[in-house]
């Protein structure tokens, strides 16, 4: 109990995983949350994590009472984190004209963004009164301007941006970090059903070792990586009319059950 704790969701695969390898490395015991609890306790085993130094917790972050619960249970098992990482997301992509595409894009909302809030409900007061912790919110690159065939996600990768720069105010007085973290195109196997190009993939596992770097400054906002940042900033620059032409013709995300 003396070692930290960080709380991780979406830990069955990709991210959540290269997260968790890299703070149990560090020395921290780890909370981690999935709806997938059978793929989190073969990974931790194939790792060679002691059982003792974390729990797994059934949760899935698109129904907010699950992963409250996941987190209270945290709290009385395993004590208040020093980090928690909302890191579970889903990216899908959609057609406002098909209907069932408006279904997807409810889905991803609560996912990504009631699903991160209702992340951090159970910890933001116990951090509050203890007066320390991080809450750690992952965006998106692709939250800095809406790209074709992404509606969904984009829009939802803005809020996350948008809503921990709100809690990051709220929280700042009591001595309780927010950080945001824009992941670029990380290798995982979400990413490897986009058809499209993606500059400066990274692997995981860089990913995670900066992150962690990030978290640990305490930065306030964070693109990884930074080439990836410098980009999102021109792209954003760009006026309306050379933007859109850009983009003209990029493939767009696959939809939900589109075949390859």
């Amino acid at each position: 109990m003396t070692r930290p704790l960080v709380f991780i969701t979406g830990a069955s695969s990709g991210i959540g995983q290269a997260l968790a390898l890299r703070y149990h490395r560090a020395g921290y015991r780890l909370a981690l949350a999935a709806r997938r609890t059978s793929e989190v306790k073969s990974w931790a085993d194939a790792c060679g994590i002691n059982p003792d130094s974390y729990h797994i917790y059934s949760a899935d972050v698109a129904h907010p009472e699950n992963i409250v619960a996941a987190g209270q249970d945290c709290i009385e098992r395993q004590g208040v984190p020093d980090i928690v990482i909302a890191n579970a997301g889903i990216s899908v992509g959609m057609d406002t004209a098909v209907r069932e595409d408006i279904d997807v894009m409810a889905r991803t909302f609560a996912t990504n963004n009631t699903g991160l809030a209702a992340t951090f409900h159970p910890f933001a007061d116990a951090m509050v009164q203890r007066r320390s912790g991080t809450l750690v919110g992952i965006g998106s690159v692709a939250g800095i301007r809406g790209l074709p065939g992404h509606g969904a996600y984009c829009a939802s990768k803005a809020a996350v941006i948008s809503y921990c720069e709100s809690l990051r105010g709220e929280m700042r007085p009591y001595g309780v970090r927010v950080v945001t973290i824009s992941p670029g195109y990380i290798d995982t196997p979400l990413t490897r059903q986009n058809r499209y190009s993606m500059p400066f993939l990274m692997q995981a596992d860089d990913f995670a070792d900066r992150a962690f770097r990030t978290i640990a400054a305490g930065a306030s906002y964070r693109v990884i990586p930074w080439q990836m940042g410098v980009v999102a900033k021109l792209l954003r620059l760009l006026p309306n009319a050379l933007f859109d032409r850009l983009l003209a013709g990029r493939p767009r995300k696959r939809r939900q059950n589109e075949t390859p």
